[in-house]
């Protein structure tokens, strides 16, 4: 049998399978500081990020591009927190917002959350906190101790109130970690030193304590072994015991010996400490007692953080294989585990009752009868309270406390409990009921009251209804608390608190009958009734029918509170709420016309009936609102002609609302009724709405009624906003005739829009008095000269020196050409031009007068202008014109003038003449227009000249363009004269570049040999040779050697490296070897004539070690590599050592490289020279020089040179050189090549490497040196990660049998782990079938038993498949596995233990069903095991339906005793088949849930007689008495019947007995009768039946004890009427009240005072609670 689980174990998560790399798996880059997040840093390459895992999804995790060195997550919020560097961060996730940011003074080596607004920050020396509200920044808490200087911190933790503060740290010393704790009291300031590895602190009330005692535990594993230690810090509270210290030792199993503990969290619920160890042990303790409840290991792998799992109030945390796993309490379990197999059932009761847990039943109903019949009431009503699941808190309870005597001088039994549930707990259901009754008949309405508001009652109806007799308010809030909706709303009505009725309904989801209710209301408070009915509409749709509430309103003519009522309904404006909007207007327009108005007015509602309120607002004289809602014309006309009753702003607003026809219509009848009254209004709509209703039909309107005021009025209004031609010209015509002149002025100003011919027109017809409009228009629109001509022509000479003068002295030009057209004088012409000084442009002046020929009348004006100092140049372009035209010495003008424009007078030079153009251009700098009149003219020498004098690169390539047909006359002109007569080296600069930009490299080698070879002042210019040569060498190749011999003054090396460029080579190696540069000299030779041996030559005869230098490394990249080496031997160079050993390595030529690299080291103390050489001695096999060199000292890379040997093959230089540097790993892989097995082995364990142990071990099962083999193989299997391949290479190449025997040593190993056993486990499957259950029963706990599962299950072994399936708690498979195959895995006693824990109920049924196949007779002992799990119903429906009942009869018997109707019924059929009378009755007798009058009526027809009296017991249980009787008469059952009748307490059917009893002369029958119903019987009836049937003697006894009877009843009268009128004076004398408080308030010590209320002690509490009434008879 499987043992009871204590815990449960659940895997949430696998973090590798959402995409976590498992090299981030750690402490260092895993964060969960509670069970609802984990964070984890992730790196791959050069790209960082972070992962936070939701545990509610934890499928999809949140990846974010975040680079950090930590980052840790709120413990209840998306709150995350980064620190990178001394830089830490704080950011709210779902709202993309920087919450806080801080850069701290010190490294923060660690970090946590120790609340949801509140990080711990540590540094090397000190704990800070730094609070997220506002900006606080880190606020010091304390130092570190000095015990915890160079620690690991690995936690930090606080109590609940942050009062005590812990921070945890480990070390390694002495080959252990050592834990170190520093406990600080805030309060007090003070550090304490502890050494522990885990701690914990958790509030934990103890029993008989109010307030919880703050408890910390830690624990601690040194040398002298592990201990768990729990205190109480801080004082204890008032009121509370000190909790005792406990100690206790920690068990650590002895392959574990450096496990040490590395977690510890807390429950608080449960009152318990969850431990876990770095080997993945969980230890599980009380608090109270500090005793160890469970141990095991839950992973095989180290769990490095953890949190309190909230949901199961246990922890979770992770593992180094990313496990996300919980552990909690099993509450179904763990009380029974501590009572079955810990054998402590003190623990189980305090963890039962602390915990409120099931499992300790029995153990409190036996303790409970025991007090209760020991008379220790008061501790048994304690376990009565504190018994879990209220499993003694039943009326049956109650009723036992209610039965016992109360002891002298104490409480009853019955409050002595009451008062214990009211101390500890809420009272159910009937414990308040019988609470409840004695305290309302003593009035103590306030205890219930206050036992209500501190929830220590459970309300219900029938309570409410027990209270409602006394108090209905407390009855309300009974109600209320028991959600009694019918009752709420009554006791609302009774108490008038109507508001509450609507809120409360709507709260519960109840619906009363709302117009009721109102009306009551309404009867009783208007205003509360209006308010109620507010309230009914507030909701949509409405909790009433709003027109039954406006009749509610009107039944009472409350048409103010019904319009208030009916605003606040209908504010939703609803399409199906219209009837009701027109009857609110309605009744207000005829009682209340200003409040219609007001209605009206705000808009509310548009759903009404217009054309019928339309008619009410007009009768109304609310004419406005007529108007609004009228829509027919004649109806608008009649009204809208009263402009009187309305407001203008209104009125001009409501023509926006008619049509164009409409609008036009309304005002035409306006002005018909009264033009001057309405005239304004008018034209304000006009104005407004002109551009719907058109600017033409408005102007036509105006018109007909003859009213330009108004015409002029609206035009006037929209003039200044119209674009319309035809609207300006209108209202100058209508300005003009109602003389607005300045109007007339202004807008022929201003305006744009007027057609200015049209206007022009109308203004010369208008004959205005002034001219000034027509001045302004013509002026506007260039009509100067028909204004010049209209003026001078109607004698109005003074207007046009008015315009020129006033207006726009601009135009003169313009009215002295016009002036000049119509022959007016010179001397008026002249004076005007004189009267306007300065004010008009000189150049159109200048153009009119030209245009006519008579420039020379402007020159006296002219001349003096320049005399005045004018510099305008169209004053001086006019006097050169003037000058040229006279030929006044005018080439002296353009040279001297400095204000005329060039451009202008060179032009118009050009065809008069173009030397004066020439000189009008350079003076003006008009370069091209300067060459296209030398071009045009063949002026090449003017050019040439200025073109040199010019410097302008820009002018030269445009004159030097191949495009250009005048280019070479040009080129000669400025060799043979420009350039001979310069002598500023700058022009001859500027030319050169000139030439050489243009590409005219043949011109340029005649112009530079005309200055350089030629003897002249620039014949040594070194730029200039410089600039011959390189010409040369583009244009003419075959004259660059003449021109390097001759000149001497050149740049020699950048000459030559441009010939080279160019690809002439010999012309480079003269100038370099002319000038003794030797090096370049040979690169010409090597790199561009490729000929090496004219290389060699020159380098034997020059003898320069550069010389030789690049000779080598020419050879050296032609492939001569020994010549290569000779020459770098010659020049004394190491300096290309890397070439010369990647030459001599690609052409093996190790000895060369040799020599070389000896050379070379004399030189250069490089590593790689010192490596090469080494590995050249390996290359040639000179093992000797090779010993020798790496045993002196020397800098030589040895290992990477043996990793090459090893690559190469060259395996016994690779072993000198790997013993050299003791790498025993390819020290091993060596010799494993060498064949060296054993050798290999030794170095293998030198170097305790797994990949070598791998090498070596393979290699040796390749050789088949198995026993080698398990040497290796044993050190390869202790690592979970590598077990798999190894046993892939084992099982490919066939080696089972040493495959398993290596795995079979293995187990025994210290680090043997899960994945050895699993896979062992898995190969017995597969090779070794036998020794597979053995193998399981001893490890099942330490294989994957999931993975061995399927083995098993592959390899069909049945028993093996069960085995694991039980051991896994997979109960279900276990069975099916068990029921598919009963001949290979069947075992009655593990099916029975198994069948009892599977989750699916049906197995039950299936099982049922495979025993009756397979083992009916063990079909009872099945049944028995699953009695408490079954649905009897439906398994004796089963067994019925397949005919089986009888095969299972035990089993039916011992589940009658829940007393099911089926059951009942099946065993009662079965009795009567069998006819077994006398069980029938027991079963009957005992349970009583069937049809009771089927089985009668079945049995009263029965053969047998004692069923026929069976079914008359069965009608006298069911009230039938009179079938009874005249059954048992039939079968003459005479006591039977008697008994019945007697029970019936019917006078009738015992009569009628009697009666039958004498008609059948069974005297002695009747005699009997007298006797058993002798309460029922009249005593005159039997006197009578005995006279007449003459058996007076057998009816005498009965009338004797008649007699008697009625003598000791008067008796017994007179002594009580004494004894009343003894009480009666008595009482008389006594106070009718007592004052004495109520036993229940005084707690279970409390003792009454005798005599209460009149009665003796002893006698109260049963009178007290007899049937839940107070008094006695």
């Amino acid at each position: 049998m499987a043992q009871v689980m204590p815990i449960r174990f659940q895997e949430h998560l696998q973090l590798t399978n959402i995409g976590i790399n498992s090299a981030n798996i750690g402490f260092s880059m895993i964060t969960m500081e509670s069970d609802k997040f984990i964070c984890i840093r992730e790196k791959n390459g050069d790209q960082s990020q972070v992962v936070i895992v939701d545990m509610a999804d934890p499928n999809n995790p949140l990846r974010r591009p975040i680079s950090a060195d930590s980052a840790i997550m709120n413990p209840s919020s998306k709150v995350i927190a980064l620190k990178a560097g001394r830089t830490l961060q704080i950011f709210n996730l779902e709202m993309k917002s920087k919450v806080k940011a801080h850069v701290s003074n010190e490294d923060v080596i660690f970090w946590k959350w120790i609340s949801v607004n509140t990080i711990a920050l540590i540094t090397e020396n000190t704990v800070y906190h730094w609070p997220m509200e506002g900006d606080a920044l880190p606020q010091k808490v304390f130092d570190r101790h000095s015990t915890l200087k160079g620690c690991q911190i690995i936690n930090y933790r606080t109590d609940e109130a942050m009062k005590w503060l812990l921070l945890v740290g480990i070390s390694a010393q002495q080959q252990r970690v050592v834990g170190a704790m520093q406990l600080y009291s805030v309060d007090r300031n003070v550090s304490q030193p502890i050494e522990g590895h885990a701690a914990a602190f958790v509030p934990f009330t103890m029993e008989g304590n109010k307030s919880p005692s703050n408890i910390f535990a830690f624990s601690v594993r040194n040398q002298t072994g592990g201990k768990l230690h729990i205190i109480e810090v801080g004082a204890p509270a008032e009121g509370n015991s000190n909790f005792a210290k406990k100690t206790v030792d920690v068990f650590f199993p002895a392959e574990a010996p450096n496990d040490f503990p590395v977690a510890m969290q807390a429950s608080k619920e449960h009152g318990l400490l969850y431990m876990i160890t770095k080997y993945g042990y969980i230890h599980l303790y009380d608090i109270e007692s500090g005793t160890c409840i469970y141990m095991n290991r839950i992973s095989g792998d180290t769990i490095f953080v953890t949190a309190p799992h909230e949901a199961s109030n246990g922890i979770v945390g992770v593992n180094r294989k990313g496990q996300v796993l919980s552990v909690s309490i099993d509450e179904d379990t763990i009380v029974s585990y501590i009572t079955n197999q810990l054998k402590n059932p003190e623990l189980a009761l305090k963890i039962s009752v602390r915990c409120n847990l099931a499992g300790a039943e029995e153990l409190f109903v036996r303790r409970f009868n025991m007090l209760f019949g020991q008379g220790q009431y008061s501790e048994a009503a304690k376990v009565a309270a504190s018994a879990p699941k209220g499993i003694l808190r039943t009326p049956q309870t109650i009723q036992r406390f209610q039965q016992c005597p109360a002891q002298p001088g104490q409480a009853s039994p019955l409050l002595q409990y009451f008062s214990i549930l009211l101390e500890t707990s809420q009272l159910n259901k009937a414990e308040s009921l019988e609470l409840a009754r004695p305290v309302l008949q003593q009035g103590r309405n306030q205890l219930l009251e206050k036992w209500l508001v501190e929830g220590k009652l459970e309300c219900s109806e029938e309570l409410g209804d027990l209270i409602k007799a006394h108090d209905s308010t407390l009855a309300l809030s009974v109600y209320l608390r028991a959600n009694i909706p019918q009752k709420v709303i009554i006791c609302f009505a009774e108490t008038n608190q109507f508001q509450k009725i609507v809120l409360y309904a709507k709260k519960v989801s109840y619906t009363p009958d709302y117009i009721f209710l109102l009306r009551n209301v309404m009867r009783g408070n208007v205003e509360n009734g209006a308010s109620f009915a507010g309230m009914l509409v507030q909701d949509d749709p409405p909790l009433a029918d709003i027109e039954s509430i406006t009749n509610v309103f009107m039944e009472q003519n409350l048409i103010p509170q019904c319009t208030s009522f009916l605003l606040d309904a209908l504010k939703h404006n609803k399409p199906e709420e219209g009837h009701l909007q027109t009857r609110l207007l309605e009744m207000n327009l005829m009682s209340a016309p200003q409040v219609a108005d007001a209605i009206l007015g705000n808009q509310m509602f548009t759903h009404y009936d217009r054309a019928h309120i339309a008619q009410l607002c007009e009768q109304a004289q609310l004419l406005q609102r007529a108007l609004e809602h009228y829509t027919d014309i004649f109806d608008i006309k009649r009204a809208i002609v009263h402009t009187h009753l309305l407001k203008p702003e209104w009125l001009v607003e409501y023509f926006g609302s008619l049509s164009v026809d409409d609008s036009l219509e309304c005002l035409k009848a306006m002005l018909t009724a009264n033009l001057r009254q309405n005239l304004q209004i008018c034209v304000q709509v006009a104005g407004k709405y002109h551009e719907q209703l058109g600017t033409t039909k408005l102007i036509e309107l105006f018109e007909s009624f003859k009213s330009f005021e108004g015409l002029f009025y609206f035009l006037g209004s929209i003039v200044n906003f119209s674009q319309e031609a035809e609207v300006h010209f209108r209202y100058i015509q209508a300005a003009c005739k109602t003389g607005q002149i300045k109007e007339v002025e202004r807008i022929c100003r201003e305006s744009s829009c007027y057609d200015p011919e049209r206007v022009k027109n109308f203004l010369k017809e208008a004959k205005l008095a002034d001219q000034l409009p027509l001045i302004i228009v013509c002026d506007r629109f260039n009509f100067v000269h028909d204004l010049v001509m209209y003026l001078y022509k109607n004698n109005l000479q003074k207007y046009i020196e008015i315009y020129v003068q006033k207006v726009n002295p601009s135009r003169l030009p313009a009215v002295v050409g016009g002036l000049l057209d119509v022959d007016c004088s010179e001397d008026i012409v002249k004076n005007l031009i004189l009267t306007v000084r300065g004010q008009f442009s000189t150049d159109e002046l200048v153009e009119e007068v030209e245009k006519r020929n008579r420039l020379k009348l402007l020159m006296p004006w002219l001349e003096g202008r320049v005399h005045e100092g004018v510099n305008e140049p169209a004053t001086h372009n006019a006097l050169a014109k003037i000058y040229i035209d006279s030929n006044n010495n005018p080439e002296r003008f353009l040279r001297e003038n400095q204000f005329y424009d060039s451009e202008v007078i060179g032009k118009y030079c050009e065809k008069r003449d173009p030397h004066l153009a020439c000189v009008s251009y350079e003076r003006g700098g008009c370069d091209m227009e300067l060459i296209r009149v030398c071009n045009a003219n063949s002026l090449f020498k003017y050019a040439a000249r200025h073109l040199v004098r010019k410097r302008d690169q820009a002018l030269w390539e445009h004159v030097l363009n191949p495009e250009n047909t005048f280019r070479r006359p040009l080129i000669d002109q400025v060799v043979q004269t420009a350039l001979s007569e310069t002598q500023d080296a700058d022009d001859v600069s500027t030319t050169v570049r000139a030439f050489m930009a243009a590409d005219l490299p043949n011109e340029l080698i005649e112009l530079l040999e005309k200055i350089v070879l030629e003897n002249s002042v620039f014949s040594d210019h070194r730029n200039l040779q410089n600039l011959l040569i390189l010409t040369a060498v583009k244009a003419d190749p075959t004259r660059v050697m003449e021109y390097i011999t001759r000149l001497d003054n050149y740049d020699a090396p950048d000459i030559a490296n441009i010939a080279i460029t160019n690809q002439l080579f010999e012309e480079a190696f003269a100038i370099f070897k002319k000038f003794d540069v030797n090096t370049s000299a040979v690169q010409v030779l090597i790199e561009h004539v490729k000929n090496l041996d004219r290389a060699y030559e020159f380098a034997e005869r020059c003898n320069d070690p550069t010389v030789w230098s690049e000779l080598a490394r020419a050879q050296l990249n032609s492939g001569a590599v020994k010549d290569a080496i000779d020459s770098f031997i010659k020049a004394d160079d190491p300096s290309a050592y890397l070439d010369v050993i990647e030459a001599a390595r690609a052409n093996d030529g190790y000895e060369d490289m040799v020599r070389y690299l000896q050379m070379a080291r004399k030189k250069a103390r490089e590593a790689i020279i010192e490596t090469e050489l080494v590995f050249a001695y390996a290359k040639v096999n000179r093992l000797a020089d090779l010993e020798e060199f790496i045993s002196s000292p020397n800098i030589a890379q040895i290992q990477q040179v043996g990793d090459r040997c090893y690559d190469e093959g060259l395996y016994e230089p690779a072993r000198i050189l790997y013993n050299n540097v003791s790498n025993y790993a390819r020290l091993a892989s060596t010799l494993v090549h060498l064949g060296e097995y054993q050798a290999a082995v030794d170095g293998a364990r030198k170097a305790n490497s797994t990949k070598t142990w791998k090498e070596v071990c393979f290699a040796c099962v390749e050789a088949g040196e198995f026993r080698m083999a398990q040497m290796c193989g044993l050190h390869i299997v202790v690592h979970a990660d590598e077990l798999e391949e190894l046993i892939n290479f084992y099982q490919s190449r066939g080696f089972f049998q040493e495959l398993i025997q290596l795995l079979e040593a293995a187990l025994g190993l210290e680090r043997a782990h899960m994945g050895m056993f699993t896979e062992l486990a898995i190969l017995y499957s597969k090779y070794n079938t036998p020794k597979m259950r053995e193998h399981l029963e001893l490890f099942w706990s330490r294989v994957n038993i999931p993975k061995v599962l399927r083995a098993a299950e592959q390899a069909h072994l049945w028993p093996e498949l069960v085995f694991l399936y039980d051991k896994y708690e997979e109960y279900d498979n276990a069975i099916q596995t068990m029921m598919a195959h009963p001949t290979q895995c069947w075992k009655e006693a593990m099916f029975k233990d198994i069948i009892t824990k599977v989750a699916n109920i049906e197995l039950y049924y299936k099982a049922l069903s495979h025993y009756l196949e397979y083992k009916p007779m063990l079909l009872n002992d099945l049944l028995l095991v699953l009695t408490p799990r079954l649905d009897h119903t439906r398994a004796v429906g089963y067994f019925q339906k397949v005919g089986q009942l009888s095969l299972v009869l035990p089993y039916v018997k011992s589940v009658q005793s829940h007393n099911n109707k089926v059951i009942n019924e099946s065993l009662n059929n079965s009795y009567i088949e069998n006819e077994d009378y006398d069980s029938l009755r027991e079963s009957i007798d005992s349970f009583n849930n069937f049809d009771n009058i089927a089985l009668a009526q079945r049995l009263e027809k029965h053969e047998l007689i004692e069923f026929r009296r069976i079914a008359a017991y069965l009608f006298k249980m069911n009230n039938r008495w009179k079938q009874a009787v005249e059954l048992c008469k039939k079968d003459k059952l005479y006591k039977d019947a008697m008994e019945y009748a007697a029970e019936s307490r019917n006078t009738e059917i015992s009569e009628d007995l009697m009666g039958w009893f004498l008609e059948n002369e069974n005297y002695e029958s009747f005699a009997a009768g007298t006797f058993v119903m002798y309460d029922m019987l009249r005593p005159d009836v039997i006197l009578e039946l005995g006279w007449r049937h003459n058996i007076m003697d057998f009816a005498m006894p009965y009338l004797i004890q008649c007699v008697r009877e009625y003598t000791l009843k008067v008796d017994k009268l007179e002594v009580s009427d004494e004894t009343r009128t003894k009480e009666a004076e008595t009482n008389n004398q006594q106070p009718l009240v007592l004052g004495e408080q109520l036993m229940i308030t005084s707690g279970p010590g409390y003792s009454p005072m005798p005599g209460m209320y009149g009665m003796p002690q002893q006698q109260m509490p049963q009178q007290l609670y007899n049937g839940g009434y107070v008094g006695t008879m």
